[in-house]
C-alpha cells in the first residue's frame, strides 16, 4: 500500500502593472517577491515586424485555424525593459517563466544568462550578474521548430508556440530556499505514513546561500489547519560557510487525528516554511505549501482504494488550448475547467499529454479532484542520447515542480508509444528500435521510482495488446493505462468490454486504466440514425454509455478517463470541424454537450435531470404524413428512476431510464414548442423553435424555406448564418427530393457515408463533404412564386494526397481513382451551368455556391436536371428560399 500526502509552493506574489518595472524595497525588504512581468512586452517573428503584446502570449493561436497546411514552427523574439533601483543590490534576482515552447534562450542587455528545452515546465533564469540596475533589457528567444531531440515529436495536437504562461521576476535574499533545484520551490513534502489516527509529515529544505560570508541562520517549519490554528512546528539552527548550499530534514511524527483529504472533502493544511536570521530574526525567505493527508493503493483485482475506502476513478484528460486564444489562456479559464470537471461529477483529471498550468493542480487539491501527471513522449521517439537526456531531464523538472500536490497519485512517462512504429519494411531493425523503446521507458520508470517511491508510475498504451506485450512495455510501470476506441477508430463498442476482460486475465496482478476513450461529437451535428463516424452528438452519447457502464460493472478496472474534457486544437485533422478535435464533453469554448449531461447523470450525487437534446434548439423536420406535426426524438438525461416530460403543458408520459437516459418521441408543431420534465422535485425547461416543412406542398403549412444536405442522414447546425441543414429524401409527388444517383462514399471503411476531407474557404464544412453521385434530377414541386435558389457543390474526389492519421487504426484505404467529371445542370429546362467540370473550374475540395431567383408559374414546381458529358453528375446540398 502506498501512503504520501504532498503538498504545492506558492510564493508571495505582488502586482505590477506598468511597461517599466520600478520596484522599491521600502516593505517587507527581507521577504521573498515574486513579481509578475506580463505586462510591457513586444513581440516580432524572425524577420517579422514587432507589436506589443501581453503575457501569456502565442504567435499560433489563428494560423493552426486556417485552410493552409501547417502553421508557423519558428523563431519568436520577445522583448522588454526592466528598471530596478539601487535596492535591489546584493539580492539574488531571476526570472521565472511557467512555460516557454519549446526551445528557450534569455539574454539580459545582450548576453546569454540562461536556456531551456521543453514547453511544458517551469524554468528559473538567474540574472543578478547581467544587471545594471539602470535600464535593463531582457530578451526571450522562443522557438518552436520541429527538433528530432525534444519531445513531442508527432501528437493529435498542436504544438504552439511562445510565451504561453505566466513570468515573473523572482527576489530573494542571498540565503534562501534553493531555486536551482529544476525550478522546484525548494520545499519537499511528503507522508510516509498515515492513518485516520496518526500521521508523519516528511519535510526537506533545500537551502542555498549565496553570500561569500558565513552564516547562521534558522529553519522554522509550522503546520496549520484549515481554520489557522498552529497543529505543530520545528525549529532548526543550521550554520552555513560562504557560497556552501545544505539539505534540512524535519520530521514530524506526531500529527495526531488528522482530517483527511479526498474528492468529498478536500482538506487542506498548510505548511509555512521561513529561513530566519539567528541573529537579528529578520525572515529572510518563506514558502508556503499546501498538504493534505490521505493514502492510496492500486489492486488489480479491486480497484482503486483512497483512505482503505473503495473509489472508481471517473474523469477526463485536458489539453490546455481554448477557443481564440490557442494555448495562451488566463489563470481564470485554467482553474474554471477544473471546477467544470468537478461539477460533471469527476474525481480524476488526466493531465495529458504534457505537465500544464500550476493553476490546474492548485485547483484539484483544492476541489478534491485526483490527478496524474505525464511528459510529451508521445507516439515515436528518436534513438539518440540527446532525446533520452531531454525525457530523463523532463521527468525530473515534472515530479520535483509538482512534488507537492497532493492530488497527484500517478507519474506517467509515455503515450501511445508504438502507434507509429518506424522500419516497417525492415523488420530487424525495427525490432532494435522496440528494444530502445523498451529502454528508455525502464530508465523513466527507474528514474521515477528513485524521485518518489510513494507514488504510482505508468505507462499508457493504445489497444494494440500483442506488440505492448512483446516489447515488454505492460511489465515494466506500476499501472498500465490503456487508451480504448472500439466502436470509432476500429472495432465496435462491444469490442471495449472484451478487451477489459483480456487484461484481467492475461495480466491478472497487474492494475489498469482506461486512460482515453471516446467519439467525435461535433456539436454542430446531430442524427435520429446515428452510426460509427457520422460525428453526430447521438452517437458520442451511445458510444460513452457503453464504456461507462463497462467500467463501473468491473471492480478490476480502476477507472476511466473519457478522451476529452473539452474540444482541442489538432492542426493536422481535417474531418467536420478541420484542426479541430471533437472528443470533448465540452466545446473548445467550454460549453457543455449532451454527453457532459451523461456523465453528470452518471456521476452526481446530488438527484439530476436535464433535457439534454434542448441544446438543439432550433430544428426542422418534414411533417407527418396528413398531418400539421413533426415527430422527433427528445431525450433527458438523470439519476432518477424515471421521468415526465410535457409539451405544452400536454404530459407525453412517464418513461423509465435507460442507462441514465429517458427518451421521448415528441409530435412538434411549427413555431415554439413548450417542453418540461419532471422527477420528484425535479425538473427542468427548454423552448424548441421548430419550422415545420410540409409533407406535400399542398397541405396547409406555409413553405418558408429549406436547406437541404444531399447524400446525408445528419442535421447540421450552422451557427453563424442560423441555418439548420436536413437530411434529403427521395421524391414524392406534390413534394420534393432527389431523382437517381446514390450517396457519396470515400475510400476509408470508417465513413458509411461522406467524405472526412477538409472543404476549403468555407467553416461549414459538413454541407459539401456529402452528396449525391449520379443524380439525375431534383424536384420541388413547390406553389407559384418568387424563389431564390442556392445550389452546392465541392469535388471530393482528388486533390493533395495527405498522411492518414495514425489514430484511425482500421485505415485500409482504397485507393482514389480521379475521374474526369463534366456535366451540364438545367434549371426549368433552362441552362444554369454549363459544361461544370468543378476540379477544373475551382479546384477540388472547394466550397461551390451558386445562387439563383426564379419565377414559378402554371404549377409547374422546380426541376433541377444534371446530364452528364463525361463521368457522374455530383450534388452536395440544396437551398430554397420563398421571396413572396
Amino acid at each position: 500500500m502506498i501512503k504520501i500526502t504532498p503538498a504545492i509552493f506558492v510564493k508571495t506574489q505582488s502586482l505590477l502593472l506598468a511597461f517599466v518595472l520600478i520596484l522599491a524595497c521600502s516593505t517587507s525588504v527581507n521577504a521573498q517577491r515574486n513579481i509578475s512581468l506580463n505586462d510591457g512586452w513586444t513581440f516580432k517573428k524572425e524577420h517579422g515586424t514587432s507589436e506589443k503584446i501581453t503575457l501569456p502570449h502565442t504567435w499560433n493561436a489563428f494560423d493552426v485555424l486556417d485552410d493552409e497546411p501547417g502553421y508557423y514552427r519558428g523563431l519568436g523574439i520577445y522583448t522588454r525593459l526592466l528598471k530596478l533601483d539601487d535596492s535591489f543590490k546584493g539580492k539574488e534576482i531571476a526570472l521565472v517563466f511557467n512555460g516557454v515552447a519549446q526551445e528557450a534562450e534569455v539574454l539580459v542587455n545582450g548576453q546569454s544568462a540562461g536556456k531551456h528545452i521543453g514547453s511544458y515546465t517551469r524554468f528559473i533564469v538567474p540574472i543578478t550578474k547581467f544587471l545594471n540596475y539602470k535600464n535593463d533589457l531582457i530578451e526571450v528567444r522562443a522557438n518552436n521548430r520541429f527538433n528530432e531531440d525534444i519531445p513531442p515529436l508527432t501528437a493529435d495536437f498542436t504544438f504552439f508556440g511562445g510565451i504561453y504562461r505566466n513570468v515573473s521576476l523572482l527576489v530573494t535574499e542571498a540565503v534562501h530556499f534553493s531555486t536551482g533545484d529544476h525550478a522546484s520551490s525548494g520545499v519537499y513534502i511528503s507522508t510516509p505514513d498515515v492513518s485516520a489516527a496518526k500521521a508523519i509529515v516528511h519535510v526537506r529544505s533545500l537551502i542555498d546561500n549565496a553570500s561569500l560570508s558565513a552564516r547562521k541562520i534558522q529553519i522554522q517549519t509550522r503546520i496549520f489547519n484549515t481554520e489557522g490554528k498552529e497543529i505543530a512546528s520545528q525549529l532548526s539552527d543550521v550554520k552555513f560557510a560562504s557560497k556552501e548550499n545544505k539539505v534540512v530534514v524535519q520530521d514530524f511524527k506526531s500529527i495526531s487525528q488528522p482530517k483527511l483529504w479526498s474528492p468529498e472533502k478536500p482538506y487542506l493544511y498548510r505548511v509555512i516554511s521561513k529561513i530566519i536570521d539567528a541573529k537579528t530574526k529578520a525572515v529572510l525567505d518563506e514558502v508556503s505549501n499546501p498538504l493534505g493527508f490521505r493514502w492510496f493503493k492500486f489492486d488489480a483485482e479491486k480497484g482503486f482504494f483512497l483512505n482503505d475506502k473503495p473509489v472508481k476513478i471517473i474523469g477526463a484528460s485536458r489539453h490546455q488550448d481554448y477557443e481564440g486564444l490557442g494555448n495562451a489562456v488566463p489563470d481564470a479559464l485554467q482553474v474554471r475547467d477544473v471546477e467544470l470537471l468537478k461539477e460533471m461529477g469527476g474525481n480524476f483529471l488526466r493531465v495529458a499529454h504534457y505537465p500544464q498550468d500550476p493553476m490546474v493542480l492548485e485547483a484539484c487539491d483544492r476541489l478534491g479532484i485526483l490527478a496524474s501527471v505525464e511528459i510529451p513522449v508521445v507516439n515515436t521517439i528518436t534513438e539518440t542520447e540527446a532525446f533520452t537526456s531531454n525525457c530523463l531531464n523532463m521527468q525530473t523538472e515534472m515530479i520535483r515542480q509538482n512534488f507537492n500536490h497532493p492530488s497527484i497519485v500517478i507519474w506517467a512517462y509515455m503515450n501511445e508509444i508504438l502507434l507509429r512504429p518506424k522500419f516497417a519494411n525492415d523488420k530487424p531493425r525495427q525490432q532494435v528500435y522496440y528494444e530502445n523503446i523498451r529502454q528508455l521507458a525502464q530508465k523513466l520508470d527507474d528514474l521515477t521510482r528513485k524521485e518518489d517511491p510513494l507514488r504510482y508510475t505508468m505507462l499508457v498504451n493504445h489497444g494494440a495488446w500483442d506488440v505492448y506485450n512483446k516489447v515488454g512495455l505492460t511489465k515494466i510501470p506500476m499501472i498500465v493505462g490503456w487508451n480504448l476506441y472500439s466502436g470509432w477508430y476500429s472495432g465496435v463498442p462491444a469490442d471495449f468490454a472484451k478487451f477489459l476482460d483480456r487484461h484481467h486475465k492475461e495480466l491478472p496482478n497487474v492494475p489498469f486504466l482506461v486512460t482515453e476513450y471516446g467519439a467525435d461529437a461535433d456539436p454542430r451535428i446531430r442524427s435520429f440514425e446515428p452510426v460509427r463516424f457520422d460525428k453526430s452528438v447521438e452517437y458520442g452519447l451511445k458510444f460513452h454509455q457503453t464504456y461507462l457502464n463497462a467500467m463501473l460493472e468491473r471492480p478490476f478496472v480502476g477507472g476511466g478517463m473519457a478522451w476529452n474534457l473539452a474540444d482541442f486544437n489538432s492542426e493536422t485533422r481535417e474531418e467536420t470541424m478541420p484542426h479541430i478535435n471533437n472528443k470533448g464533453l465540452l466545446t473548445i469554448g467550454r460549453q457543455p454537450k449532451d454527453t457532459y449531461s451523461l456523465y453528470q447523470a452518471y456521476l452526481s450525487e446530488k438527484p439530476f435531470l436535464k433535457i439534454t437534446s434542448a441544446q438543439w434548439k432550433q430544428r426542422s423536420g418534414v411533417a407527418d404524413s396528413a398531418s400539421l406535426i413533426s415527430s422527433q426524438n427528445i431525450q433527458v438525461a438523470t439519476n432518477q428512476a424515471s421521468a415526465e416530460l410535457f409539451l405544452n403543458g400536454k404530459s407525453l408520459g412517464i418513461k423509465n431510464a435507460v442507462d441514465h437516459i429517458c427518451s421521448w418521441t415528441v409530435a412538434f408543431v411549427d413555431g415554439k414548442n413548450q417542453l418540461s420534465v419532471v422527477s420528484g422535485a425535479l425538473n427542468d425547461h427548454a423552448d424548441i423553435n421548430f419550422q415545420l416543412q410540409p409533407y406535400k406542398f399542398s397541405d396547409p403549412i406555409p413553405f418558408k424555406d429549406m436547406n437541404i444536405l444531399l447524400g446525408s442522414k445528419r442535421y447540421f447546425i450552422a451557427e453563424k448564418e442560423q441555418e439548420l441543414w436536413m437530411p434529403d429524401q427521395p421524391y414524392r409527388t406534390n413534394s420534393w427530393g432527389w431523382i437517381g444517383g446514390e450517396p457519396y462514399k470515400g475510400t476509408n471503411n470508417r465513413i458509411l457515408y461522406g467524405s472526412d476531407k477538409n472543404i476549403l474557404e468555407t467553416d461549414n464544412d459538413p454541407i459539401y463533404q456529402t452528396q449525391r453521385v449520379g443524380i439525375k434530377q431534383f424536384k420541388l414541386d413547390v406553389p407559384d412564386g418568387e424563389y431564390e435558389l442556392t445550389l452546392h457543390f465541392a469535388e471530393l474526389v482528388g486533390g493533395d494526397t495527405k498522411e492518414a492519421l495514425a489514430y484511425n487504426l482500421d485505415n485500409n484505404h482504397k485507393k482514389e481513382v480521379v475521374e474526369q467529371r463534366i456535366f451540364d445542370v438545367e434549371i426549368n429546362g433552362e441552362s444554369f451551368m454549363s459544361k461544370l467540370n468543378l476540379a477544373a473550374d475551382f479546384g477540388y475540395t472547394k466550397a461551390v455556391k451558386k445562387k439563383v431567383r426564379l419565377t414559378v408559374a402554371n404549377k409547374k414546381g422546380i426541376s433541377i436536371d444534371f446530364t452528364s458529358i463525361e463521368g457522374k453528375p455530383v450534388l452536395n446540398a440544396l437551398q430554397l428560399r420563398k421571396i413572396y
